[in-house]
């Protein structure tokens, strides 16, 4: 029985010692990719507040007079905005990278860990049934004392004992790779969002250049010529105000209360980060100048720079989209999101569309990104709640002679989105 607790010992030894190299390797890796995510993190931080300054300088910008020099720095600022857009997403991107680099280590670790406990309790299970060959009786009559009987006896429940705590540990290790490898897989599933994103901000980007290209070769980079496609595209949205006010006109819908959450529910998520409400829903003091014609105002409008993410506030499935743009003609590139609690919601004067028609989406997702395309003076989000029941789809021709289908409702069917965000 000697033999028994010399192994017993060595078994122990092996178990405690296990992966001493092994960790302090592991540790250094980790502390490593930590430190590299920490100034990642911070230069995230700088970005984001780059950004903020440049949605400031817009929204400052943009209670000036309009004229072509203001439009042109508006632009501007714009597209110094969307390059730091870029950079953001791009350090989110590498720092996603990084995460993943560290969940794998640990990943790789925790297996290692758990391969080589297995293995080594095996060993020491091993080697503990070849050297008892002798029965308890045989054992006590073979020691010269009862001292060398209890210390057997004693090695034996040590042994005991410490197989229970190390199995206990290997579940506990087994746990821990599953939560690690639920992480990695989350992470992962970010790192495709934000390499979508990534696409999308350079597609946009080009286009703010384009749009720069545009302006200034419609105007001469002439003030008058700038004033003149002001009033043209005056012109355009008030007669499109006109025949959608026409078209509304013509639809009878009977709004059951019973069908649609109540006011106040909070049932809607803000469809961007950072909330500056520029026209509100209905008979505004806004709504009745010429702008709307009286008529009032169908939606909330969120004052935000180009390019700006814009999220569904609500899950549900994308009933519709429009991609096509036609040359101040109604409300540019847009998504329709109907949901499941009797409400639908559109996202309007986008510069980029990121979902598909029939795509099933959850709240939050981002959709598109804001601009100002289709009859608009200026980047901002128009964000419409219709009642579901209500909305239909009608072509639409544009002064340009482009046809376009465009949703609408009843009057009755529009509602004001304050009341459910």
């Amino acid at each position: 029985m000697r033999l028994l607790s010399t192994q017993f010992v060595l078994a122990l030894v092996v178990l405690a010692g296990l992966f001493g190299t092994a960790f302090l390797t592991h540790a250094q890796t980790v502390e490593e990719l930590q430190r590299k995510i920490a100034d990642q993190t911070s230069a995230i931080q700088k970005l984001e507040k780059e950004i903020l300054q440049y949605q400031g300088d817009l929204n400052t910008l943009a209670t000036k007079k309009k004229t072509l020099s203001n439009a042109i720095a508006a632009l501007e600022i714009t597209r110094k905005k969307l390059v730091t857009d870029i950079k953001l997403t791009q350090t989110k991107v590498d720092t996603t990278d990084l995460k993943i680099r560290q969940l794998a280590s640990e990943i790789s670790y925790k297996e290692n860990e758990i391969t080589g406990r297995i293995t080594a309790l095996k060993e020491a299970l091993l080697a503990i049934y070849e050297s008892d060959d002798k029965s308890l009786a045989e054992i006590a009559l073979s020691n010269e004392s009862f001292s060398g009987l209890w210390s057997d006896l004693d090695a034996l429940e040590q042994f005991s004992a410490g197989v229970k705590e190390n199995v206990e540990l290997i579940k506990a290790l087994k746990q821990e790779l599953e939560d690690r490898n639920s992480k990695q897989k989350t992470e992962k599933g970010k790192l495709i969002g934000l390499k979508d994103e990534l696409g999308d901000q350079k597609k946009i980007t080009e286009d703010n250049k384009k749009q720069t290209a545009t302006l200034l070769a419609q105007t001469k980079n002439k003030e008058s010529e700038y004033q003149k496609l002001l009033s043209a595209k005056q012109v355009a949205k008030d007669q499109f105000e006109k025949e959608l006010y026409d078209l509304e006109s013509q639809l009878k819908f009977i709004l059951d209360p019973n069908s649609i959450p109540a006011k106040g529910s909070k049932v809607l998520s803000w469809p961007l980060d950072v909330i500056r409400i520029t026209q509100y829903f209905g008979n505004t003091e806004f709504s009745k100048t010429a702008a709307y014609n009286g008529h009032g105002h169908n939606g909330v409008d969120f004052g935000v720079g180009g390019g700006t993410k814009v999220y569904a506030a609500l899950s549900g499935k994308v009933l519709a989209v429009n991609t096509k743009v036609a040359s101040m003609c109604q409300y540019g590139k847009w998504v329709l999101i109907q949901h499941d609690n009797g409400l639908s919601t559109l996202y309007a004067h986008l510069s980029l569309v990121s979902v598909s028609s029939g795509d099933v989406i959850k709240t939050g997702k981002i959709i598109g990104y804001s601009g100002d395309t289709g009859y608009s003076f200026g980047e901002h989000l128009h964000f419409t709640v219709y009642a579901s029941k209500a909305v239909t789809f009608k072509e639409y021709t544009c002064n340009s002679g482009a046809k376009l289908t465009i949703p609408v409702s009843a009057f009755s069917g529009y509602l004001n989105p304050m009341d459910y965000l």
